[in-house]
């Protein structure tokens, strides 16, 4: 049973979120089912028209992936045709999940690929469903026809409260907040963890080293899985595949990750079978080979009947 409850604040249009996933990804391989993880969407922008009135553009925008990336996620900075919105995507997320058990972080990071490592828009419905539909077990064309809904949208307004209720915590206190549209509000990734009424918050962007030592400090006994001996041993844990950084920080626990030699170990097994290669942005999504079994299905809201 999860000991911990985990709350994930973030948006699949955060280039912050999208660069700490190393960090949650050994997160997740180290504790596994012990920690219980809920994914809140902050919402960053309704429409572009938010972006482009705090100076953004597309130009600025393809730019600002450059300094991102240093910390190893895959980037394709390339001018868009328009600033986006992540409104859309949000909610598509929230729609999605309530189709099928188990798939947020496949979800999510189907949207980040769309955002980061391709040219098209984080708002054009198209855009989206064409993302969503990499995700097994979701129904894409159901998810983008229920953004509007009145359920998702109630929803999302709950996720971005959540979000907007970091005045006086420890994230404002460290500076890892942000006020862009009138209230305090959390960063991407914040990670809220919580235990028997205790509650200890990681605000904004951290190395995993932070994560580790609050999970110490909330509960001790916790068991932590030491990186495999076998690599291919981590793409069942992860049906979404992992890029090389995520795994070069897995290999490295909390210490410098070598991408260089995750990569060659990597190469190996794609020589022998047992991982596939999908060059996305500057990197590649590694996966295993083999069909995946779905999740539990919902069915029910926002998927269509069979």
């Amino acid at each position: 049973m999860p000991r911990i409850a985990v709350t994930h604040f973030t948006d699949p249009g955060c280039p912050f979120a999208w660069s700490a996933s190393p960090a949650l990804a050994a997160l997740r391989w180290r504790y596994g089912d012990q920690l219980d993880w809920r994914h809140v969407m902050i919402g960053l922008a309704e429409d572009g028209a938010q972006y482009e009135a705090r100076g953004y553009t597309p130009l600025w925008m393809a730019r600002s992936q450059l300094r991102f990336r240093r910390y190893g996620m895959p980037f394709s900075p390339q001018p868009k045709s328009r600033v986006a919105g992540t409104s859309r995507a949000c909610r598509a997320l929230i729609a999605a999940g309530w189709q099928v058990d188990g798939r947020e972080w496949e979800t999510l990071r189907a949207l980040q690929l769309l955002q980061f490592t391709s040219d098209r828009l984080l708002d054009d419905d198209a855009a989206i469903a064409a993302a969503l539909a990499t995700v097994p077990g979701v129904d894409a064309a159901a998810a983008v026809a229920a953004i509007d809904h009145p359920e998702v949208l109630a929803e999302y307004e709950r996720h971005r409260a959540a979000a907007r209720s970091a005045g006086g915590s420890p994230a404002e206190a460290q500076g890892k907040t942000a006020d862009t549209d009138g209230t305090i509000r959390f960063t991407a990734p914040t990670l809220v963890f919580e235990r028997d009424g205790r509650e200890l918050v990681a605000g904004g962007f951290q190395p995993l080293a932070a994560y580790d030592v609050l999970l110490a400090n909330l509960d001790p006994s916790l068991e932590r899985r030491e990186a495999p001996e076998d690599l291919a041993e981590l793409f069942a844990a992860f049906p979404e595949g992992l890029v090389t950084a995520e795994v070069a920080q897995i290999l490295a626990g909390n210490g410098d990750p070598d991408p260089e030699a995750a990569e060659a170990a990597l190469l190996e097994l794609v020589a022998d079978g047992r991982v596939t290669r999908r060059g996305v942005g500057d990197d590649a999504v590694w996966a295993a080979p083999a069909e995946r079994p779905l999740h539990s299905a919902r069915g029910g809201r926002f998927a269509r009947a069979a």
